[in-house]
């Protein structure tokens, strides 16, 4: 005890917290000013280097030496009478207090001016450098192969040409010397740039193959070239005429040509793969290029039924597979357009849908064990429809080992990382995915998506923006922007980002379920009653990949507002419809969990906790860490709305630890009202504060 009282008389406790509360100042401020004297990188670090060495030496001198009338002196130097260390004591006290203050101020000032500030600037920085530094990959065995032109004198040939181009991008996507450009960057191009240095450097890729084709009953012209665009000088061209049974031929040709030109190492497995052929019928080759056709449009952003094209193009594979039974590779993308229906388009989401997937992809391996297309099939069966996880990356570990260059494959693995919870595997995957697929938007939303789960919503919004640089008028990213924004806190620039898209531009009824869930969100029942004004029957859900009836949405904006009477029809037409769908496609927890959403509304405590249960049960968090943390939150929310404090709170702490980011935040616990049954309760205070701090370290 003597010893603290001697410290304390020899104010040495004051000098240390005078010190490194200026330390800190010193530190923050010096952070913030010589970035913009473009100070070397050292010199923060030297700062604070300094100042930690600096520290136990102003300790030892304030134990050594004391401030007297006459000057700085050793303490055993000072008689009793002579010392003013109690007065010292108090003007440090004042210092403290100034020091402390000034920190205080310099806080405030860099959250609320300076913070938003940099995250702007940095925001800019970022949409202008792409996530990968594509132009430093130019190297000579680095390819985009451009759209071909349809010289066909029947202009609905055009499937043809997409073709043509398709195949060969596959066959080279199976070289694992070669960097390829995915279709969905190259397709943004015309068949023959002017400014094709441009277009070479934006996609970074050295070489650029460009053609056409000309298709007349079943005879087949194809003119190709092989352009060197940083010199602008033909490295190889080749006119090739043949019939229709041929034209496999020429594919293989074409990427055995490129290779040797940009001197790519070609494998033998590799030489074998490129020259199979997949098909000896060519009407079953021309139905499934059809087939193919419709394919990658239903996922294209200008896609307005989705629903039409699966169908259609469901009808022209099983047709190339009636006119070819052994067409393995038919099944495969019959497998797949099957499995993708059960996944993303709900309305396929029954027990025959899967079946069908499964049997086809297992025709196809049995048909061709080696065909890679047939393991990425079967690995979305697993993936898609089983959430076997383990399987799935088994056999998309196949289907890359043959198609080392695929964007698709490599993008799978980061998809089945995130339902694992291995996030940072993800957007490692993803950016891989991105390099291969520059202009594309889908793999920086994928990774602004990843980054939101894990509450690092300043990236997020660097990653969507740059999406959003590729094509300012992408719905899914507007939307993603909104929703990033939203789970930040930041609900006025939330709803603008809303605001800027066209009323008529609404795939599937995405925009609209973003607008009323916003608005309910933020306490606005009559914007979500305008924004559901017109709205069908069914809706996208953008949280749960699924579908809502907008009769619920209905229902919660007039429980809002306090129409008791009318939010109980409104709940009463979506449980109509939400039992339906469960008669007609089983029991699924996105139905399950809109049923409980339903018995909370019309007052049945008991049922809403066993229906919101039993979706939990469906897909639990430790099966899907994305959609399962979706799922808990709402058990969650149901639960404080029937009163259940205890359960809710703990499973509110369960979600702050695992990647929820899109589903609890808070900014969201904060302002939803859904949340309005806990808000007097100082454990739910605490538990906002903890995640706020949570959120707060996360920023980088």
């Amino acid at each position: 005890m003597g010893l603290i009282v001697e410290l304390r008389r020899r104010n040495v406790f004051r000098v240390a917290g005078l010190y490194l509360v200026g330390a800190w100042l010193i530190v923050q401020v010096s952070s913030t000013v010589l970035p913009m004297f473009d100070a070397p990188a050292w010199l923060p670090r030297s700062i604070v280097i300094l100042l930690a060495i600096g520290f136990v030496p102003m300790l030892v001198f304030s134990w050594v030496f004391e401030l007297t009338p006459d000057g700085i002196k050793r303490d055993a130097d000072v008689p009793p009478g002579r010392s003013i260390a109690a007065e010292t004591a108090q003007r440090m006290n004042r210092m403290i207090i100034a020091v402390l203050a000034l920190a205080l101020f310099y806080f405030g000032f860099d959250r609320f001016v300076l913070a938003p500030r940099r995250e702007a600037e940095g925001i800019a920085r970022a949409v202008a450098t792409p996530t990968h530094d594509v132009k430093a990959d130019a190297s000579l065995k680095s390819i985009a192969v451009l759209p071909f032109d349809n010289l066909s004198e029947d202009k609905s040939n055009a499937y043809f040409a997409t073709g043509m181009q398709d195949e060969i991008l596959t066959r080279l996507a199976g070289i694992h010397d070669l960097k390829v450009i995915s279709r969905t960057s190259t397709e943004q191009y015309a068949s023959h740039p002017p400014n094709l240095r441009t277009v070479a450097g934006e996609l970074g890729v050295a070489a650029v193959l460009e053609g056409s084709v000309q298709k007349a009953e079943n005879k087949v012209r194809n003119n190709l070239q092989l352009i060197d665009a940083r010199s602008d000088t033909h490295l190889w061209a080749q006119n090739y005429d043949r019939d229709l049974k041929d034209v496999f031929a020429v594919q293989s040709d074409v990427a055995a040509q490129v290779a040797d030109a940009l001197k790519a190492k070609l494998l033998p497995a590799e030489s074998a793969r490129i020259g199979k052929v997949p098909t000896k019928n060519p009407q079953a080759y021309d139905l499934f290029l059809k087939a193919e056709y419709f394919l990658n449009q239903i996922d294209s952003t200008s896609a307005k039924d989705p629903a039409g094209m699966e169908l259609q193009a469901a009808d022209l594979y099983e047709r190339a597979i009636a006119a070819d039974p052994d067409f393995a590779l038919a099944y495969a993308r019959l497998s797949f357009l099957k499995s993708y229906g059960y996944w993303r388009l709900s309305f396929n989401r029954r027990a025959s849908t899967l079946e069908a997937a499964t049997m086809a992809a297992a025709r196809a391996i049995e048909l061709q064990p080696d065909l890679p297309e047939a393991h990425l099939a079967m690995g979305y069966v697993h993936y898609w429809g089983h959430r076997d996880y383990e399987a799935a990356l088994s056999e998309f570990a196949i289907a890359q080992a043959s198609l080392p260059n695929d964007k698709n494959v490599i993008a799978a693995i980061a998809f089945v990382h995130r339902r694992q919870g291995k996030l940072d595997e993800a957007v490692a995957g993803l950016q891989q995915a991105a390099a291969l697929d520059p202009r594309d938007t889908r793999q920086p939303r994928d990774i602004a998506d990843t980054l939101g789960y894990m509450r690092r919503y300043a990236d997020a919004l660097i990653s969507n923006e740059r999406a959003l640089a590729i094509a300012p008028d992408n719905v899914e990213a507007l939307v993603n922007r909104s929703a990033v924004l939203q789970m930040s806190g930041d609900t006025a620039a939330a709803k603008r980002a809303l605001d800027a898209i066209p009323s008529d531009d609404d795939p599937q009824g995405s925009v609209t379920f973003a607008r009323a869930n916003l608005a309910l969100r933020t306490r606005q029942p009559d914007d979500a009653l305008a924004a559901l004004a017109h709205a069908p029957d069914w809706i996208s859900d953008n949280e749960n990949n699924g579908r809502a009836p907008s009769a619920l949405l209905r229902a919660r904006a007039l429980a809002l507002k306090g129409d008791a009477a009318p939010a109980r029809e409104a709940f009463l037409d979506a449980q109509r419809l939400i039992e339906g769908s469960i008669r007609e496609n089983g029991e699924q927890a996105v139905a399950r969990i809109n049923l409980a959403d339903i018995h909370a509304g019309l007052g049945d405590k008991d049922a809403a906790l066993k229906s919101a249960r039993r979706a939990t049960e469906l897909i639990p968090i430790s099966r899907d860490a994305l959609d399962g943390s979706y799922y808990l939150a709402e058990l969650a929310r149901i639960e404080a709305q029937v009163g259940d404090a205890e359960s809710a709170l703990g499973h509110l702490r369960e979600l702050l630890t695992a990647p929820a980011g899109y589903v609890v935040s808070a900014a969201s616990l904060g302002a939803d009202p859904a949340w309005d049954p806990l808000r007097k309760d100082p454990r739910f205070a605490t538990l906002i504060a903890d995640a706020r701090a949570a959120e707060a370290r996360l920023v980088r």
